[in-house]
Protein backbone atom coordinates (compact mmCIF):
# COMPACT_ATOMS: atom_id res chain seq x y z
CA UNK A 1 0.00 0.00 0.00
CA UNK A 2 1.66 3.80 -0.45
CA UNK A 3 0.97 6.23 1.58
CA UNK A 4 -2.91 7.65 2.10
CA UNK A 5 -1.95 11.24 1.08
CA UNK A 6 -1.94 12.32 -2.57
CA UNK A 7 0.55 14.09 -4.16
CA UNK A 8 -0.15 17.58 -4.91
CA UNK A 9 -0.47 19.23 -7.90
CA UNK A 10 2.65 21.16 -7.35
CA UNK A 11 5.37 20.44 -9.50
CA UNK A 12 8.40 22.54 -8.91
CA UNK A 13 11.24 20.59 -7.30
CA UNK A 14 11.91 21.61 -3.53
CA UNK A 15 14.64 20.40 -1.10
CA UNK A 16 14.48 16.94 -0.17
CA UNK A 17 13.16 15.76 3.65
CA UNK A 18 16.31 15.33 5.86
CA UNK A 19 17.12 10.98 5.93
CA UNK A 20 15.54 9.21 8.18
CA UNK A 21 16.49 7.37 11.06
CA UNK A 22 17.44 3.37 10.53
CA UNK A 23 14.66 1.66 10.63
CA UNK A 24 12.02 3.63 8.98
CA UNK A 25 9.92 1.56 6.75
CA UNK A 26 10.49 1.96 3.06
CA UNK A 27 7.79 1.93 0.55
CA UNK A 28 9.54 1.55 -3.00
CA UNK A 29 6.96 2.43 -5.97
CA UNK A 30 7.34 0.35 -9.65
CA UNK A 31 4.90 1.91 -11.78
CA UNK A 32 4.25 -0.49 -14.36
CA UNK A 33 1.55 -2.31 -15.09
CA UNK A 34 -0.03 -4.48 -18.52
CA UNK A 35 -2.96 -2.14 -18.18
CA UNK A 36 -4.63 0.90 -16.54
CA UNK A 37 -7.71 -0.74 -14.27
CA UNK A 38 -10.42 1.44 -14.95
CA UNK A 39 -10.72 2.16 -11.16
CA UNK A 40 -7.48 2.63 -9.95
CA UNK A 41 -5.97 6.16 -9.28
CA UNK A 42 -2.56 5.02 -8.13
CA UNK A 43 0.47 6.64 -10.25
CA UNK A 44 0.85 3.53 -12.76
CA UNK A 45 1.30 3.18 -16.52
CA UNK A 46 0.85 0.44 -19.27
CA UNK A 47 4.37 -1.44 -19.23
CA UNK A 48 4.65 -1.58 -23.27
CA UNK A 49 7.69 0.42 -24.35
CA UNK A 50 9.05 1.29 -20.93
CA UNK A 51 12.42 1.57 -19.84
CA UNK A 52 12.22 -0.53 -17.04
CA UNK A 53 15.81 -1.38 -16.65
CA UNK A 54 16.16 2.95 -16.58
CA UNK A 55 13.33 2.75 -14.36
CA UNK A 56 15.37 0.92 -11.73
CA UNK A 57 18.80 2.78 -11.47
CA UNK A 58 17.03 6.06 -10.85
CA UNK A 59 14.80 4.29 -8.21
CA UNK A 60 18.41 3.01 -6.67
CA UNK A 61 19.65 6.24 -7.34
CA UNK A 62 17.05 7.94 -5.40
CA UNK A 63 17.44 5.10 -2.28
CA UNK A 64 20.81 5.67 -2.71
CA UNK A 65 20.64 9.40 -1.21
CA UNK A 66 17.24 8.46 0.83
CA UNK A 67 16.56 5.37 1.87
CA UNK A 68 16.92 4.22 5.70
CA UNK A 69 19.26 2.25 6.86
CA UNK A 70 17.60 -1.33 8.37
CA UNK A 71 13.94 -0.66 7.49
CA UNK A 72 12.12 -2.83 9.94
CA UNK A 73 9.03 -2.96 6.44
CA UNK A 74 9.80 -2.92 3.01
CA UNK A 75 6.91 -2.70 1.07
CA UNK A 76 7.65 -3.07 -3.09
CA UNK A 77 3.76 -1.52 -4.34
CA UNK A 78 2.89 -0.22 -7.46
CA UNK A 79 2.14 -0.70 -10.48
CA UNK A 80 2.84 -4.67 -10.51
CA UNK A 81 6.30 -5.29 -9.40
CA UNK A 82 5.86 -8.82 -10.61
CA UNK A 83 6.12 -7.75 -14.04
CA UNK A 84 9.47 -7.68 -13.51
CA UNK A 85 11.72 -10.37 -14.75
CA UNK A 86 13.81 -12.46 -12.44
CA UNK A 87 17.19 -10.95 -13.30
CA UNK A 88 15.49 -7.19 -13.17
CA UNK A 89 14.07 -8.23 -9.63
CA UNK A 90 17.02 -9.42 -8.54
CA UNK A 91 19.34 -6.33 -9.66
CA UNK A 92 16.99 -4.21 -7.55
CA UNK A 93 16.56 -6.17 -4.68
CA UNK A 94 20.04 -7.05 -4.18
CA UNK A 95 21.67 -3.64 -5.14
CA UNK A 96 18.81 -2.11 -2.69
CA UNK A 97 19.91 -4.04 0.72
CA UNK A 98 23.40 -3.80 -0.55
CA UNK A 99 22.82 0.03 0.01
CA UNK A 100 19.99 -0.32 2.94
CA UNK A 101 20.60 -3.99 4.19
CA UNK A 102 17.03 -4.71 4.29
CA UNK A 103 17.45 -8.31 4.12
CA UNK A 104 18.46 -8.68 7.64
CA UNK A 105 16.97 -5.91 9.15
CA UNK A 106 12.78 -5.70 8.17
CA UNK A 107 10.52 -7.99 9.61
CA UNK A 108 8.42 -8.12 7.22
CA UNK A 109 8.59 -7.65 3.06
CA UNK A 110 5.94 -6.99 0.54
CA UNK A 111 5.65 -7.36 -2.73
CA UNK A 112 2.16 -6.40 -4.75
CA UNK A 113 1.63 -9.19 -7.87
CA UNK A 114 -0.90 -9.78 -9.97
CA UNK A 115 -2.46 -13.07 -11.56
CA UNK A 116 -1.03 -12.45 -15.21
CA UNK A 117 2.67 -11.90 -13.50
CA UNK A 118 2.92 -14.76 -10.90
CA UNK A 119 3.34 -18.53 -11.65
CA UNK A 120 5.65 -20.32 -9.80
CA UNK A 121 8.77 -19.66 -10.55
CA UNK A 122 8.77 -15.81 -10.06
CA UNK A 123 6.85 -16.64 -6.57
CA UNK A 124 10.02 -18.83 -5.66
CA UNK A 125 12.42 -15.78 -7.30
CA UNK A 126 10.21 -13.38 -4.68
CA UNK A 127 11.03 -15.57 -2.45
CA UNK A 128 14.47 -16.40 -2.86
CA UNK A 129 15.25 -12.49 -3.17
CA UNK A 130 13.78 -12.04 0.15
CA UNK A 131 10.21 -11.30 0.21
CA UNK A 132 8.00 -13.14 2.43
CA UNK A 133 4.70 -12.00 1.82
CA UNK A 134 2.64 -11.28 -1.64
CA UNK A 135 -0.33 -9.38 -2.17
CA UNK A 136 -2.32 -10.86 -4.80
CA UNK A 137 -4.69 -8.79 -6.94
CA UNK A 138 -7.33 -10.69 -7.78
CA UNK A 139 -10.28 -8.23 -7.25
CA UNK A 140 -12.66 -10.81 -8.52
CA UNK A 141 -13.71 -13.91 -9.12
CA UNK A 142 -16.21 -13.09 -12.01
CA UNK A 143 -14.93 -13.19 -15.29
CA UNK A 144 -17.46 -10.23 -16.62
CA UNK A 145 -16.82 -8.04 -13.63
CA UNK A 146 -12.72 -8.21 -13.91
CA UNK A 147 -13.08 -7.37 -17.59
CA UNK A 148 -15.34 -4.36 -16.80
CA UNK A 149 -12.98 -3.68 -14.21
CA UNK A 150 -10.02 -3.45 -17.07
CA UNK A 151 -8.07 -6.22 -15.67
CA UNK A 152 -6.15 -8.18 -17.84
CA UNK A 153 -6.49 -11.56 -15.99
CA UNK A 154 -9.39 -14.37 -15.66
CA UNK A 155 -10.70 -15.75 -12.30
CA UNK A 156 -8.56 -19.15 -13.57
CA UNK A 157 -5.42 -17.36 -14.03
CA UNK A 158 -6.15 -15.74 -9.63
CA UNK A 159 -6.82 -19.29 -8.78
CA UNK A 160 -3.90 -20.87 -10.39
CA UNK A 161 -1.46 -17.16 -9.39
CA UNK A 162 -2.88 -18.13 -5.64
CA UNK A 163 -1.90 -22.14 -6.30
CA UNK A 164 1.80 -20.95 -7.39
CA UNK A 165 2.20 -18.60 -4.33
CA UNK A 166 1.76 -21.81 -2.13
CA UNK A 167 3.53 -24.52 -3.74
CA UNK A 168 6.55 -21.76 -3.92
CA UNK A 169 6.85 -21.74 -0.03
CA UNK A 170 5.00 -18.16 0.36
CA UNK A 171 3.52 -18.69 4.11
CA UNK A 172 1.65 -15.33 4.08
CA UNK A 173 -0.57 -14.58 1.30
CA UNK A 174 -2.52 -11.62 0.77
CA UNK A 175 -5.51 -11.30 -1.86
CA UNK A 176 -6.95 -8.29 -2.78
CA UNK A 177 -10.64 -8.39 -3.93
CA UNK A 178 -12.95 -5.33 -4.79
CA UNK A 179 -16.92 -5.59 -3.94
CA UNK A 180 -19.74 -3.35 -5.05
CA UNK A 181 -19.04 -3.36 -8.76
CA UNK A 182 -21.11 -2.30 -10.80
CA UNK A 183 -24.63 -4.67 -10.87
CA UNK A 184 -23.14 -6.43 -8.17
CA UNK A 185 -25.74 -8.07 -5.89
CA UNK A 186 -24.78 -8.85 -2.18
CA UNK A 187 -25.27 -12.70 -3.22
CA UNK A 188 -22.62 -12.65 -6.05
CA UNK A 189 -20.27 -10.59 -3.67
CA UNK A 190 -21.11 -13.35 -0.82
CA UNK A 191 -20.25 -16.59 -3.53
CA UNK A 192 -17.22 -14.59 -4.82
CA UNK A 193 -15.79 -14.12 -1.26
CA UNK A 194 -16.58 -17.25 0.20
CA UNK A 195 -14.36 -18.89 -2.96
CA UNK A 196 -11.49 -16.74 -2.00
CA UNK A 197 -11.83 -17.72 1.48
CA UNK A 198 -12.03 -21.62 1.16
CA UNK A 199 -8.37 -20.60 -0.62
CA UNK A 200 -7.33 -20.15 2.90
CA UNK A 201 -5.47 -16.75 2.99
CA UNK A 202 -3.54 -15.55 6.08
CA UNK A 203 -4.77 -11.74 5.07
CA UNK A 204 -7.81 -10.61 2.91
CA UNK A 205 -7.93 -6.75 1.62
CA UNK A 206 -11.62 -6.27 0.53
CA UNK A 207 -12.37 -2.66 -0.76
CA UNK A 208 -15.45 -0.77 -1.32
CA UNK A 209 -15.39 0.42 -4.62
CA UNK A 210 -15.28 3.67 -5.01
CA UNK A 211 -14.84 6.12 -8.07
CA UNK A 212 -12.10 8.17 -7.69
CA UNK A 213 -11.55 11.42 -9.88
CA UNK A 214 -9.33 10.79 -12.94
CA UNK A 215 -10.08 7.57 -13.32
CA UNK A 216 -12.34 6.12 -15.83
CA UNK A 217 -14.74 4.86 -14.09
CA UNK A 218 -15.17 8.59 -12.42
CA UNK A 219 -15.63 9.93 -16.21
CA UNK A 220 -18.14 6.79 -16.67
CA UNK A 221 -20.22 7.79 -13.57
CA UNK A 222 -20.15 10.97 -14.24
CA UNK A 223 -21.53 10.52 -18.28
CA UNK A 224 -24.26 8.10 -16.82
CA UNK A 225 -23.16 5.20 -18.34
CA UNK A 226 -22.45 3.41 -15.00
CA UNK A 227 -24.00 3.58 -11.87
CA UNK A 228 -23.14 2.59 -7.88
CA UNK A 229 -24.76 0.09 -6.51
CA UNK A 230 -27.48 0.99 -4.03
CA UNK A 231 -26.11 2.49 -0.57
CA UNK A 232 -28.00 -1.01 1.65
CA UNK A 233 -26.51 -3.16 -0.73
CA UNK A 234 -22.79 -1.65 -0.18
CA UNK A 235 -23.90 -2.11 3.65
CA UNK A 236 -25.29 -5.87 3.40
CA UNK A 237 -21.71 -6.73 1.62
CA UNK A 238 -19.81 -5.15 4.32
CA UNK A 239 -21.52 -6.94 6.83
CA UNK A 240 -21.31 -10.23 4.71
CA UNK A 241 -17.49 -9.26 4.74
CA UNK A 242 -17.42 -9.26 8.46
CA UNK A 243 -19.25 -12.27 8.95
CA UNK A 244 -17.46 -14.88 6.49
CA UNK A 245 -14.05 -14.23 7.88
CA UNK A 246 -15.17 -14.29 11.02
CA UNK A 247 -15.62 -17.51 10.66
CA UNK A 248 -12.74 -18.26 8.68
CA UNK A 249 -10.86 -16.85 11.56
CA UNK A 250 -10.16 -13.55 9.72
CA UNK A 251 -10.12 -10.86 12.27
CA UNK A 252 -10.80 -7.14 11.40
CA UNK A 253 -7.99 -4.79 12.48
CA UNK A 254 -8.69 -2.05 9.93
CA UNK A 255 -11.62 -1.22 8.11
CA UNK A 256 -11.28 -3.03 4.89
CA UNK A 257 -8.56 -5.33 6.34
CA UNK A 258 -8.83 -8.76 7.67
CA UNK A 259 -5.93 -11.29 8.88
CA UNK A 260 -5.33 -14.18 10.81
CA UNK A 261 -2.83 -14.60 13.81
CA UNK A 262 0.06 -12.35 13.67
CA UNK A 263 -0.53 -11.78 9.78
CA UNK A 264 -1.75 -8.05 10.15
CA UNK A 265 0.32 -5.66 7.44
CA UNK A 266 2.55 -4.18 10.38
CA UNK A 267 4.11 -1.66 7.06
CA UNK A 268 0.39 -0.43 6.39
CA UNK A 269 -0.50 -0.29 10.10
CA UNK A 270 2.25 2.73 10.10
CA UNK A 271 0.58 4.37 8.23
CA UNK A 272 -2.61 3.92 9.76
CA UNK A 273 -0.66 5.22 13.49
CA UNK A 274 0.44 8.46 11.48
CA UNK A 275 4.59 6.86 11.89
CA UNK A 276 7.42 7.80 9.97
CA UNK A 277 8.05 6.49 6.27
CA UNK A 278 10.47 6.70 3.05
CA UNK A 279 8.70 6.67 -0.18
CA UNK A 280 11.27 6.02 -3.28
CA UNK A 281 9.70 6.04 -6.75
CA UNK A 282 7.75 8.51 -9.17
CA UNK A 283 4.27 9.61 -7.30
CA UNK A 284 6.12 7.78 -3.67
CA UNK A 285 5.13 10.01 -0.58
CA UNK A 286 7.73 10.35 2.53
CA UNK A 287 6.87 11.37 6.18
CA UNK A 288 10.10 11.99 8.28
CA UNK A 289 9.18 13.54 11.39
CA UNK A 290 6.86 16.00 10.98
CA UNK A 291 7.40 17.03 7.62
CA UNK A 292 6.03 15.23 4.36
CA UNK A 293 6.96 15.30 0.94
CA UNK A 294 5.92 13.42 -2.55
CA UNK A 295 7.98 12.40 -5.95
CA UNK A 296 6.76 14.16 -8.92
CA UNK A 297 4.40 11.63 -10.87
CA UNK A 298 5.35 10.92 -14.22
CA UNK A 299 8.24 8.38 -15.96
CA UNK A 300 9.55 11.03 -18.05
CA UNK A 301 9.51 13.72 -15.32
CA UNK A 302 10.81 11.35 -12.75
CA UNK A 303 13.59 9.60 -14.82
CA UNK A 304 14.98 13.38 -15.48
CA UNK A 305 14.91 14.92 -11.71
CA UNK A 306 16.74 12.01 -10.47
CA UNK A 307 19.14 11.98 -13.27
CA UNK A 308 20.02 15.51 -12.77
CA UNK A 309 20.35 15.63 -8.73
CA UNK A 310 18.75 12.69 -7.72
CA UNK A 311 15.84 14.66 -6.07
CA UNK A 312 12.33 13.71 -7.50
CA UNK A 313 10.66 15.76 -4.55
CA UNK A 314 8.23 18.29 -6.24
CA UNK A 315 6.11 19.85 -3.16
CA UNK A 316 6.13 19.57 1.32
CA UNK A 317 4.57 20.31 3.36
CA UNK A 318 4.79 20.57 7.73
CA UNK A 319 1.77 21.18 9.50
CA UNK A 320 1.18 22.43 12.45
CA UNK A 321 0.67 20.37 15.98
CA UNK A 322 -3.53 20.64 16.31
CA UNK A 323 -3.72 19.44 11.95
CA UNK A 324 -1.39 16.56 12.48
CA UNK A 325 -3.34 15.87 15.90
CA UNK A 326 -6.82 15.74 13.83
CA UNK A 327 -4.80 13.09 10.50
CA UNK A 328 -3.35 10.91 13.05
CA UNK A 329 -7.11 10.58 14.50
CA UNK A 330 -8.19 10.72 11.29
CA UNK A 331 -6.02 7.53 10.01
CA UNK A 332 -6.08 5.82 13.70
CA UNK A 333 -10.13 5.43 13.72
CA UNK A 334 -9.35 2.88 10.13
CA UNK A 335 -7.90 0.09 13.08
CA UNK A 336 -10.30 -2.39 15.14
CA UNK A 337 -8.69 -0.87 18.24
CA UNK A 338 -9.23 2.80 17.67
CA UNK A 339 -7.45 5.58 18.96
CA UNK A 340 -5.06 6.21 22.31
CA UNK A 341 -5.42 9.67 23.10
CA UNK A 342 -2.33 10.33 24.33
CA UNK A 343 -0.07 8.14 21.91
CA UNK A 344 -1.94 10.83 19.46
CA UNK A 345 -0.80 13.41 20.73
CA UNK A 346 2.55 12.13 21.04
CA UNK A 347 2.54 11.27 17.70
CA UNK A 348 1.38 14.72 16.39
CA UNK A 349 4.00 16.92 18.81
CA UNK A 350 1.07 18.33 20.39
CA UNK A 351 1.96 19.55 23.56
CA UNK A 352 -1.48 21.14 25.20
CA UNK A 353 -2.13 18.22 26.80
CA UNK A 354 -5.76 16.22 27.53
CA UNK A 355 -7.06 19.74 28.89
CA UNK A 356 -6.14 21.88 25.97
CA UNK A 357 -6.68 18.41 23.69
CA UNK A 358 -9.27 19.73 20.68
CA UNK A 359 -9.86 15.90 19.26
CA UNK A 360 -11.40 15.43 22.81
CA UNK A 361 -14.41 17.33 22.03
CA UNK A 362 -14.74 15.79 18.86
CA UNK A 363 -14.50 12.53 20.58
CA UNK A 364 -17.56 13.81 23.20
CA UNK A 365 -19.35 14.86 20.22
CA UNK A 366 -19.18 11.71 18.61
CA UNK A 367 -19.94 9.39 21.59
CA UNK A 368 -23.08 11.06 22.33
CA UNK A 369 -24.31 10.60 18.61
CA UNK A 370 -23.48 6.99 19.17
CA UNK A 371 -20.75 6.69 16.44
CA UNK A 372 -17.41 5.96 18.56
CA UNK A 373 -16.99 4.57 22.13
CA UNK A 374 -14.47 4.28 24.84
CA UNK A 375 -12.93 0.84 25.61
CA UNK A 376 -10.42 1.36 28.52
CA UNK A 377 -7.62 4.14 27.44
CA UNK A 378 -8.85 3.89 23.66
CA UNK A 379 -11.19 5.14 21.69
CA UNK A 380 -13.29 3.23 18.44
CA UNK A 381 -15.67 3.71 15.53
CA UNK A 382 -19.08 1.79 17.26
CA UNK A 383 -21.27 -0.55 14.83
CA UNK A 384 -23.12 2.40 13.77
CA UNK A 385 -19.46 4.70 13.58
CA UNK A 386 -18.34 1.40 10.95
CA UNK A 387 -20.17 2.11 7.69
CA UNK A 388 -19.62 6.07 7.66
CA UNK A 389 -16.07 5.97 9.03
CA UNK A 390 -15.32 8.15 6.26
CA UNK A 391 -17.28 10.83 7.13
CA UNK A 392 -16.53 10.16 11.35
CA UNK A 393 -13.04 10.53 10.46
CA UNK A 394 -13.03 14.20 8.34
CA UNK A 395 -14.82 15.19 11.44
CA UNK A 396 -11.14 15.39 13.23
CA UNK A 397 -9.74 17.11 10.03
CA UNK A 398 -11.37 20.04 10.84
CA UNK A 399 -9.73 20.84 14.23
CA UNK A 400 -6.82 22.30 12.88
CA UNK A 401 -8.29 24.26 10.14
Amino acid sequence: MASPFSTSPKTRPVPPLSRAKAGTPLYVHLPFCAAKCHYCDFFSVPDEDQDVDGMSAAILREAERRAPRSPRTVFFGGGTPSLFTEGQLAHLLDRLDALTGWRASAREVTAECNPESLDEAKARALLRLGVRRVSLGVQSLDDATLARFGRVHTSAQALRAYDAARAAGLDHVNVDMIYAAPGQSPARWESELERVLALEPDHLSAYNLTFEPGTRFHLELQRGSIAGVPEEDELAMLDTTRAACARAGLEPYEISNYAGPGEACEHNVNYWNNGPYVGIGPSAVSKVGHARAGNVRGIASYLARIGADGNAAVWSEELGPVARLGETWWLGLRLARGVEPARARATAGFEGGADRDPALEVVASLERSGHVEREGDRVRLTPAGLPVADAVGRRFLGIGR
